[in-house]
């Protein structure tokens, strides 16, 4: 009887083996749905859910702050063979509150902590519990987090550079905030799938922008808080997020666990355990991000003021602001990552003019989530991050885009890199964003609409609506909504809560023991796979189809002049968004500084004139290699001397402005500079310098002709050169180059106001040895910023 059943001999055979197959894929995948929801369970019971994969222990409870929060700071544990740097400036990850529980950013091995450890420096986390404090608010949060760097920078007094902090999501925004209230506290800031400008999109392709237009704005929010009984419900937001893709939530998710039971539910289980763990947040939290960011659109404007009257402006970063985004991320397209840029900013003078370094990364296809979660991405970008935040701390302030490439065993400097990918920053203008963010006045006045419409829709909703709401609702009947909510349901009613479903363990485990797979070329799993795909089509079509009539409902409805007039967007001729200026204080402070630094062009010595000429030749090439720092930084381990990183950097930015303001002048005060260094020393430090500048790529011919007349005048101050000065062609070649140089300057009454106490220029030479080269032992400097804008109180 066994030939029957063979399916080399009987093809009717194929069926009954994929009958059995499929029976036990799906006994199996019951009892994974079973196990989850036993680990759902499980994992809310505890006290402080999360699924950080390393140890921590706790540094600051936020509960016991002046104003209470549900957050804390934990210092992260490295893990046993890795090896932590004291001196190396540390790392804070910022998990996102947006529906689930914390610990993605250190979900595996393979992620931001993870290979922040495995670079040496030390981590720590900021979380947060499930339920928020009574009156707990966002600004109350921010305020938490500047404490929490404050302390992390306190611990790590001795280190070479203050915190690198990463904001996940969501947490991205509140960290760019609390930057803007305490900039002095900040190192590197990367924020990763962090919307800012939050009316960007592109047509088509960014369908959350226009959930709050056709929903008639935040009133829904309100409704949501008050039927919790005053706490908003984190699983809303996760629902918004699955519904974005119903193939994916409804069918393709399961379907892979069930086609691949032998192997995906581990994976799959511990995905799980992170999405399926909700979190609570206050109704006056969730409405202020409503109202203010996701309807209002109000920071990256610099419209949004603290309880104190501190305008919440981004432009009062001083740090280096790392902007990874990508173009498979529908919750947070690259026009919202990147659209605060334009938002600021007129110009690349401008981003100069206020001494803002901003790097951005854009991903070609990795979703929401795996910009923070994926292995590969971990790997690439912020391993690549990690290994260059020194680097990307002294860039000269201005626009770069991150160009990662596969480092090749035969290419110029590839032993100076040890990881798999080179880094180069390439410069760029505004019009690159521009072209990415898109957009105009006639969409910006859709949006305004929106806004005007959802206040007077929350107005109405607060005044006749929410009393009887708030009378009908309490604990109890808050609990019993959170506890029917269509995504819990699922883990509760899949777990041996229940009753039915105790008889499936056993039955899975003699699944298992018994275990008969249909073989790859049956041709029944072929058709089962066919079929799939035809489902995740339809769910696609519908996808797009109720995408479409959201977009050209919200088009209609708030681009029509009617519905405009009469929210009063056309009483006036102002355009529907504003951007904000300069104060006449900064502006007073930015000419005085800019007629300081002009006095000033001549001082400094041999490291001011290296760095100096450094900057003239880069600017020709506008890119920044890995590979030259790494050999700046050899150089200065071997020299054992120099100047530290905050002192390295405040000299930067302090060439790079003079640079700007005078070219000219400040290659003709490079003699007076070198003045009195001895020839051998001179002619030794202009080896270096070139050997650091085609640590690379070969330089182009414009960057080659810099670095030959800065030779000749190194040579001629040296003693070396027969020519008393440059030849006739260097030096109109010279001239031209300054010319061009001066063109991208800003007006000299808007060159960043750069404080005094980042540099002590005019005290002597900064560095020893034959550069003064390289980074020594660093130590933190201060870096105190403009300060922050404030409001008068308005009266009565």
């Amino acid at each position: 009887m066994a030939p029957l059943f063979d399916p080399s001999v009987n093809p009717w055979a194929q069926g009954v083996s994929y009958a059995v197959d499929a029976w036990q894929r799906g006994i199996l995948f019951l009892d994974v749905l079973r196990q989850r929801g036993n680990q759902y369970h499980e994992h809310m019971a505890q006290r402080a859910p999360n699924v950080l994969r390393y140890d921590a222990e706790l540094v600051m409870d936020g509960r016991k702050l002046e104003r209470p929060v549900n957050y804390g700071l934990v210092r992260v544990l490295p893990p046993e063979g890795v090896e932590i740097d004291p001196l190396k400036r540390p790392f804070i990850v910022f998990d996102p509150r947006a529906g689930n529980a914390p610990g993605i950013g250190g979900f595996k091995a393979d992620s931001e902590l993870g290979v922040a450890m495995r670079a040496g420096h030390p981590c720590y986390f900021v979380g947060f519990l499930p339920w928020p404090l009574p009156g707990q608010t966002v600004e109350d949060v921010v305020i938490a987090e500047t404490l929490f760097v404050e302390r992390v920078g306190e611990l790590h007094s001795e280190s070479d550079g203050k915190p690198v902090v990463i904001g996940n999501c969501q947490a991205g925004w509140q960290v760019m905030m609390a930057a803007a209230m305490r900039p002095e506290l900040f190192g590197p800031i990367i924020i990763a799938g962090t919307p800012l400008s939050y009316w960007a999109g592109t047509p088509g392709g960014s369908p959350m922008r226009y959930l709050g237009g056709v929903l008639g704005g935040s009133w829904m929010t309100a409704l949501a808080g008050d039927l919790g009984n005053g706490i908003f419900d984190g699983a809303y937001l996760v629902q918004n997020f699955e519904a974005l893709n119903p193939a994916n939530t409804i069918w393709t998710k399961q379907y892979h666990v069930y086609a691949n039971i032998d192997t995906e539910p581990p994976r799959y289980l511990e995905f799980e355990r992170w999405w399926g763990s909700h979190v609570l947040m206050n109704a006056g939290e969730m409405q202020t991000i409503v109202d203010d960011l996701f309807v209002g659109n109000r920071l990256s404007t610099a419209e949004i003021t603290t309880g104190d009257g501190t305008v919440l402006d981004l432009r009062n970063i001083r740090s280096p602001v790392i902007v990874f985004c990508s173009k498979g991320d529908n919750i947070t397209p690259p026009q919202q990552a990147l659209g605060w840029i334009t938002d600021l900013y007129g110009s690349l003078e401008e981003i100069r003019a206020n001494g803002q370094t901003i790097v951005y990364a854009v991903h070609e296809s990795v979703g929401h989530l795996g910009i923070f979660v994926s292995g590969s991405v971990a790997r690439k970008e912020h391993q690549q991050f990690a290994t260059n935040i020194d680097l990307i701390d002294v860039l000269p302030p201005g626009l770069y885009e991150a160009e990662l490439e596969r480092r090749l065993p035969d290419e110029p400097g590839a032993e100076l890199v040890q990881t798999d990918y080179i880094s180069r920053f390439a410069g760029r203008d505004l019009d690159d964003i521009r072209v990415i963010v898109g957009g105009g006045e006639e969409e910006d006045r859709r949006f305004a609409a929106v806004a005007q419409l959802s206040r007077i829709n929350l107005g109405l909703y607060r005044t006749y609506v929410q009393p009887a709401v708030r009378a009908a609702s309490n604990e109890a009947t808050a609990d019993w909504l959170r506890r029917t909510h269509p995504l819990r349901l699922g883990y509760e009613m899949f777990s041996d809560h229940n009753p039915f479903l105790r008889m499936l363990e056993p039955l899975a485990e003699q699944v298992r023991e018994n275990r008969r797979p249909a073989a790859p070329d049956n041709p029944f799993l072929a058709m089962q796979q066919r079929f799939s795909d035809e489902i995740v089509r339809s769910l696609d079509l519908y996808r797009e189809m109720r995408d479409t009539a959201c977009e050209r409902f919200f088009e209609g409805f708030y681009g029509s002049a009617a519905v405009q007039a009469a929210l009063g967007m056309r009483a006036d001729n102002r355009p529907p968004r504003r951007r904000p200026g300069l104060e006449p204080e900064r502006r007073q402070l930015v000419r005085q500084r800019a007629s300081e630094l002009h006095e000033r062009i001549a001082e400094g010595g041999l490291p001011e004139a290296l760095i100096r000429s450094m900057l003239y030749v880069g600017l020709a090439e506008r890119a920044a290699d890995q590979r030259s720092f790494e050999l700046l930084r050899q150089m200065h381990r071997e020299n054992g001397s120099g100047m530290d990183l905050p002192t390295f950097k405040a000299v930067v930015r302090m060439q790079f402005f003079m640079l700007l303001l005078d070219p000219e002048k400040a290659l003709a005060t490079l003699p007076q500079m070198l003045a009195g260094t001895p020839g051998d020393v001179v002619e030794q430090a202009m080896e270096r310098l070139r050997a650091v500048l085609t640590a690379g790529e070969p330089l182009s011919g414009r960057a080659e002709g810099r670095l030959e007349t800065i030779e000749r005048i190194f040579r001629t101050v040296a003693g070396e050169g027969r020519h008393a000065l440059p030849s006739a062609s260097e030096t109109a070649r010279a001239i031209e180059d300054s010319a061009a140089i001066a063109e991208q300057a800003p007006d000299k009454d808007t060159v960043a106001a750069e404080p005094a106490e980042e540099g002590p220029m005019g005290e002597g030479p900064m560095g020893e040895g034959p550069m003064g080269e390289g980074l020594a032992k660093e130590h933190p400097g201060e870096h105190k910023a403009a300060p922050a804008r404030r409001r008068r109180p308005r009266a009565g």
